[in-house]
């Protein structure tokens, strides 16, 4: 499609920013929509991400994605950020309103949608979770968790130091573990949550035995390459639901897209993949 001189423009600031998919995904509900705009990759050394962000509304951007290293230094760095993102301690999206900069952090939401499309069955209501990882995306997935209604949110980490600090951040409903306690912890848990990098590809395997995990329990890892991980064929090897990453990755750009581009996109089977293409290449 043509871009005009009176495209909505957005985009993803990281450093480096290459290995993003966000391009790609918001490109192709640009291209499926047919709307006139661009979105495109922002490159901003840490020293000059304040100067880059407050150059949005001067260049006509419409807000822009949020990527590592910037998502917990942006926060310093804008005019508003959301009580959930705040609580988070991290922004991955901002929007221009009135040449002001809105943060805020849609892995919450998008982590729960994602479980919801593709677990249907899952209530928050119905029983504990364990969490694997205490990092940014945990943080997240817990706070998402916790705000659903999960009667008791396990967190399990390499590092009992930061599982114990997460824990304590996340209030009465969450709780710590030994990273040695974490098959112990599944024997009553209704869903399970991979928030480390352990079985990304190029990463040590995640070494954990679902023996004692309830048979109706979800498993949801937050890796997506590979998209079959072995803790997802271990699952579905003995009858867990199972849930891969790309849906959270999908689902968590919904939002900003919306805001944008003034149209919430579909979440579809022709978009997975189309971004699953990317991963391949």
């Amino acid at each position: 499609m043509t871009i005009s001189g009176m495209a909505k423009l957005a985009g993803v600031m990281g450093w480096p920013v290459g290995h993003s998919r966000s391009p790609r995904l918001h490109g192709y509900w640009l291209a499926h929509y047919g709307i006139d705009g661009a979105y495109v990759p922002l490159a901003v050394k840490p020293e000059n991400l304040a100067q880059a962000l407050r150059a949005l509304p001067v260049l006509g951007f419409a807000g822009c994605n949020i990527t590592l290293p910037h998502k917990v230094p942006a926060l310093a760095a804008l005019d508003e950020v959301t009580d959930q993102a705040r609580r988070i301690g991290a922004v991955n999206t901002v929007v221009v309103q009135a040449g002001r900069l809105v943060g805020s952090n849609t892995d919450a939401p998008g982590f729960l949608e994602s479980l919801q499309a593709d677990a249907p069955g899952w209530r928050a209501e119905v029983g504990p979770a364990v969490m694997l990882g205490a990092g940014g995306a945990a943080r997240a997935v817990a706070i998402a968790l916790l705000d659903a209604g999960v009667p008791r949110l396990t967190v399990c980490n390499r590092s009992f130091a930061r599982a114990e600090g997460l824990a304590h951040d996340l209030g009465d409903r969450a709780q710590a573990a030994p990273w040695s306690a974490a098959e112990a912890a599944l024997a009553d848990a209704a869903l399970l949550v991979n928030a480390t990098s352990l079985g990304m590809q190029g990463q040590p395997s995640l070494p954990l035995d679902l023996a004692r995990l309830p048979a109706e329990a979800v498993v949801n890892d937050l890796v997506y390459s590979p998209l079959q991980t072995g803790l997802l064929a271990a699952a579905r090897a003995r009858g867990n639901p199972a849930v891969d990453g790309l849906g959270m990755l999908l689902h968590q750009a919904v939002p900003g897209f919306a805001a944008w581009f003034g149209r919430r996109p579909a979440v579809t089977a022709e978009l997975r993949a189309a971004v699953l293409r990317t991963l391949q290449d």
